[in-house]
Formats: structure tokens, sequence, C-alpha cells
């Protein structure tokens, strides 16, 4: 029996074919190089709420999550253009491999599909869809308009990484509860769950760019320092004693080895236990979101969901204790 995931890595490769055999292979590469694929699966746990016991969803909740997962896609081609970035989940990123140009063109042609698709699922996911890419956006000049600012606010970070991450993840859910045609309650309980787990899961990341390898990481560690764009662990150790000799090392394009002693005071300082503070609180949130839901499967699955993701949380303490 086929699987609603082995459904929609199917469906995910036959969405980016085209008659240009070059587009094909290029807006396929990040595809075939697999994923966890948490946004469709969000979409497709959350189908499932009005449902009394766990089954396959139908064709249009596939293709809502792939909706969502293209425009996560298309996002990544392009965040990897901006960043320089040399490898993606482990392998060769688009832009190493054939250049700006083509990359940023196959980032748009995953968007492109991604609406497309959300189209053809009726005019409220259309517009969401639109909405969130637009928030995307929005998310990503806030970041680069404090590239290298040492005085970037927590404010600022927070606004950053809603519009980066947790708008797509909260949109994966929501995708799910309307496709369904679940009740506007339960849609907005899904919403909820989506968008704090989101919150969580970015500051996670955020944390393991400071702490982990990048064999753990499969991408550079260390390279939001480098590239200036100062998280959460810095921006908290920042404004501690500890940062003072952060803050001279801080403000400009890093070496390697000052990338590797700016990793360190944080390390030690009070900022990573700061980050997991917060990331527990909106994972807890995300749990506790749930709640009217208790009994479905949209319950069980998303709730083991953010089991995960506070038992990541822990693993990033260990780490560097």
């Amino acid at each position: 029996m086929v699987t609603d995931l082995e459904r929609t890595e199917a469906e995910l490769l036959e969405a980016v074919q085209s008659p240009n055999e070059f587009l094909t292979e290029v807006a396929s590469h990040l595809i075939i190089a697999g994923g966890k694929r948490i946004r469709p699966g969000f979409t497709m746990a959350a189908a499932t709420a009005a449902m009394a016991e766990p089954t396959s969803v139908p064709t249009e909740v596939i293709m809502g999550g792939v909706s969502v997962e293209l425009v996560h896609l298309g996002s990544l081609y392009h965040d990897d253009v901006m960043d320089d970035a040399l490898t993606r989940r482990t392998v060769e990123s688009v832009n190493a491999r054939w250049g700006n140009l083509k990359a940023i063109l196959a980032g748009d042609f995953l968007l492109a599909r991604a609406s497309e698709i959300a189209a053809a699922l009726g005019t409220e996911v259309a517009g969401l869809l639109a909405n969130t890419i637009a928030k995307l956006c929005e998310g990503q000049i806030r970041e680069l308009q404090d590239v290298y600012n040492i005085d970037r606010s927590e404010k600022n970070y927070f606004a950053s990484i809603e519009g980066k991450t947790a708008v797509l993840l909260a949109t994966a859910a929501r995708v799910g509860g309307i496709v369904a045609e679940l009740p506007r309650d339960q849609i907005e309980t899904l919403t909820v769950f989506g968008h704090r787990y989101g919150m969580a899961f970015q500051v996670v990341d955020d944390i393991l760019d400071v702490v982990a390898t990048s064999e753990q990481l499969g991408k550079p560690a260390g390279n939001d320092l480098v590239e200036g764009i100062y998280t959460l662990p810095v921006l908290h150790t920042l404004e501690t004693p500890a940062g003072e000799q952060l803050r001279d090392i801080l403000g400009a394009p890093l070496d390697e080895a000052q990338r590797d002693a700016a990793r360190e005071i944080v390390r030690q300082g009070p900022g990573l236990e700061h980050a997991l503070e917060v990331a527990k609180q909106f994972s807890d949130e995300a749990v506790a979101a749930l709640a009217p839901l208790e009994g479905t499967p949209a319950h069980t699955s998303l709730g083991a969901a953010a089991d995960h993701l506070i038992t990541k949380v822990g693993e990033a303490a260990a780490i560097y204790r």
C-alpha cells in the first residue's frame, strides 16, 4: 500500500515537470535530495482532526501539502543565493552547481507551481498561500535590514522568524483544515499550533547553529554569525557582561577563527539558556493549542511532532553542557 508520504513525494516530482528538461532537473534537485517534509506532514495530520481513526487522506489534502512544500523549497533556493551557500541537505546547493541566475529562476518556478496548485484548491487556499509568500518576503527583509547589527532587538528577531518560519508552518496546518472542510474553530486551533511550533522550531535551529557541528547540521555550522545574522542566543549574550568581548568581534564579516571565538563566547554565556527557555515556552504553547483536538488522529500525530521538538530542545542543551 502506498503511504501518504510516498504519494506526496510522487506529486512533488510531478509538480516540477517541465517541457524543458534542464529546468526539471534544477527544480527537482532538492526534492530528490530528500527532507523531513514537515510542512506537508502538518497538512496531512491537520486534515485528520475530524477522523475517528487514522486513514489515508484525500488527494486534495496531498496537493495542499505539496503546494506548501513547494513554497518552502522555492524559498530555500532564494535563501541559498542570498547566503552564497555551497551545500543544502548534504548535497551541493542549486546556486553552487548551476549559478545564481538559474537558482533564482528555478525558485520562481517552484513558487509559480505552488500557486497553480493552490488555485486549484479554491480561492481561500490560493489567497492564503499568496499572503504567506508575501510574509516570507517580509520576514527575510526584516532579517536583511539587521545584517551585522549588534544592536538588533529581540523584538525584531521574533518578527523576522515569524515571517521566515512560523507563518509557513501555520499555513501548512491551516491548509489541511481548510481542504478537509473542518469547522472554523478547529482550523484556528491548527493554525495556532503551527505558528507556535514554527517559532520554537526556528529558535531551536538557531541554537543548533551555535552549538552543533557542520556534520550534525548538514550545513556549515556558525554560518549565521559569519553572515551577520544575529539570532536569539547571540542577541541575549550581547546584552550581558559576557557580550562585551563578543561586541568586539561582531559587526562585520568573520573569518574562521573569529567565528569559532564568537561561538565559544555564546556557548559560555547565558544566551543559550535563555533561548532554550524561549523554545520550551513556544513548544509548550504548541502542545496546549492541541487540547481541543484530543482523541483525534491529528492530536496524536501533531502532539508527537511537538514532543519530538521538545526532545530536540533537550538534545540542543546537552550538546553544549
